[in-house]
């Protein structure tokens, strides 16, 4: 396999200038004003929509409110539900496997990708793989590409240059250069016999978390899968485009990457801003849900003031729940049981909304909408 090496670019390049906007951007989030409990129910909102992006991009046209539901049953029960939702399941469980072990500094090794792949494709009928875990064995070939991966007896030496690429430092100006290079060359590779764009996207992602890319602090979450999802015709087309593994074409693939991350980390920076995410995001879709009799007054009234606190005790819910503290704790009740609130800790009769998954997540994701939050593969499902 040819090396994978830093292209060459010339200092005011389209390239060049999506690095150093990058770099600003990201200075400039600092820690931002939005609760870290609140953050984390926007990750996990984030993440969500990423599954439900990354299997549109394999063909999966399971609307939102049905991958919602899904992914609810299964935190719920055991059990295999229609190929297409399961398929988004599975997607989420990888997503959750990636959080729980990788962090800055993580060594990313065979054995964790192959684990993604696993997660990812076992028992899916249309989008699985005959040998989960376990690259492929024999030759393949790409869907409209005329680009042929190597060998099966050189996915193993390939794949170990393309791991060593990721674990290596570089200077903090080529991270992201790094993570879209090394996205190309897993595609380019094709090291199983199927699912390789959604392992491809997933360990992108934990590239970006070795990274330091999904701090606890501050909004600083990035998904790549959310720039692939602008446009499905042209993250194909550069991809394939890179394929000639030539200098001038790693860097129209790596400058499309790192503009279309440009524009989602400014996006995503309005987060950051609790009265934004609070007035502009929770507040009204919490109101829509009692245009649509999802929510009584009542409830809707409880919701608002959660989102205004973040973390509530039940008393300050009275002003929803009035009269007695049995009426108002039958209200938490109805609520917690529904999934749209959460305990917060052991015994602390502490709460705070659930954002994902939960009845609020179509909610949500229609004032995400609006506001331009949403690549347009999504906003074909809603």
């Amino acid at each position: 396999m040819k090396p994978i090496e830093f292209p060459e670019f010339p200092f005011n390049s389209p390239l060049a200038k999506s690095i150093i906007q990058l770099e600003r951007v990201r200075a400039d989030l600092g820690e931002g004003t939005t609760p870290p409990e609140l953050y984390s129910q926007l990750r996990k909102l984030f993440q969500l929509l990423s599954s439900i992006m990354s299997a549109r991009i394999e063909g999966n046209r399971t609307s939102i409110v049905d991958a919602v539901s899904g992914v609810q049953r299964a935190g719920r029960e055991n059990i295999k539900q229609v190929d297409d939702v399961q398929e988004i399941v599975q997607l989420q469980e990888a997503t959750t496997f990636v959080d729980s072990v990788v962090e800055r500094g993580t060594n990313l090794t065979h054995g964790f990708v192959r684990e993604l792949h696993r997660i990812s494709v076992e028992g899916l009928e249309r989008e699985g793989d005959r040998t989960p875990g376990m690259y492929r064995v024999s030759d393949v070939t790409i869907s409209g590409s005329a680009h042929r991966p190597p060998s099966p007896g050189d996915v193993h030496s390939d794949m170990t240059a393309l791991l060593d690429f990721i674990n290596a430092d570089v200077d903090q100006n080529y991270e992201l250069l790094k993570i879209a290079l090394a996205h190309h060359r897993f595609v380019w590779i094709h090291p199983f016999g199927n699912g390789n764009g959604r392992v491809g996207r997933l360990l992108t992602y934990a590239a970006m978390r070795r990274q330091g890319f999904s701090e606890s602090a501050g909004y600083r979450t990035l998904n790549p899968t959310v720039v692939f999802g602008e446009n499905r015709e042209l993250y194909y087309e550069r991809l394939e485009d890179a394929d000639s593994l030539l200098p001038d074409s790693l860097i129209r693939w790596a400058t499309y990457v790192l503009e279309g991350l440009l524009n989602d980390l400014t996006r995503l920076s309005k987060l950051g801003n609790k009265e934004y995410v609070t007035n502009s995001l929770l507040i009204p879709a919490i109101q829509r849900g009692l245009e649509v009799a999802r929510f009584t007054k009542a409830e809707t009234d409880a919701l608002i003031i959660i989102a205004q606190k973040t973390e509530v005790k039940a008393a300050d819910l009275q002003p929803a729940f009035p009269g007695s503290a049995a009426s108002r704790s039958q209200g938490i009740r109805r609520l917690l049981e529904r999934g749209v609130i959460e305990p917060i800790g052991d015994g602390r009769r502490s709460y705070r909304l659930r954002l994902a998954p939960s009845e609020l997540t179509p909610l949500l994701v229609r004032e995400l909408d609006r506001r331009d939050f949403l690549p347009a593969i999504l906003q074909e499902s809603l």
